[in-house]
């Protein structure tokens, strides 16, 4: 399929899907940035306890609950995929406790309750970006080995 290049309409949409593809980024490091967000989300919901507005609690854990709706749902979906089973079993306690403790906090809210969320985050992000660097290494260690010389012996 040929974009017209007289279109202005149809350069900047190919502009735009040249841009987001060169910008996405790893998917492990866009579930770690997105886990961070809810973090500061979280985080600014302790700082502002006594004076938040009345539905900001309901929408930053809706939010929290979404990304790891998500996670759930790939684990659950992927039986055969990349991931190790017990990694997807381990992800699903994880969304089920989450959305377990969530429930609890809506019931009696209490900002310490909040605490374990933002440590499972934390503690999540951080797995998924040093996973991202160890690849991004192996990568580069890979490409050069493959792309170096090779020496033949041809002394015999």
């Amino acid at each position: 399929m040929s974009t017209n290049n007289k279109n202005p309409y149809a350069r900047a949409a190919g502009a735009y899907d040249d841009n987001a593809k060169a910008s996405a980024g790893n998917q492990r490091e866009l579930e770690a940035r997105i886990l961070l967000k809810s973090n500061r989300m979280l985080q600014q919901l302790i700082d502002g306890w006594e004076d938040r507005p009345k539905d900001l609690l309901e929408e930053t854990l809706k939010y929290n609950r979404q990304i790891w709706m998500l996670f759930y749902d790939t684990a659950i979906e992927n039986k055969d995929g990349d991931r190790p089973s017990d990694l997807r079993s381990n992800i699903i306690n994880l969304a089920n406790f989450i959305f377990k403790r969530e429930i609890e906090i809506l019931a009696k809210p209490e900002k310490h309750k909040l605490d374990i969320l933002i440590s499972i985050n934390r503690e999540i992000s951080a797995g998924l970006m040093a996973n991202q660097k160890n690849e991004d290494t192996y990568q580069r260690t890979h490409q050069k080995e493959s792309s170096s010389p090779q020496r033949t012996d041809i002394s015999g």
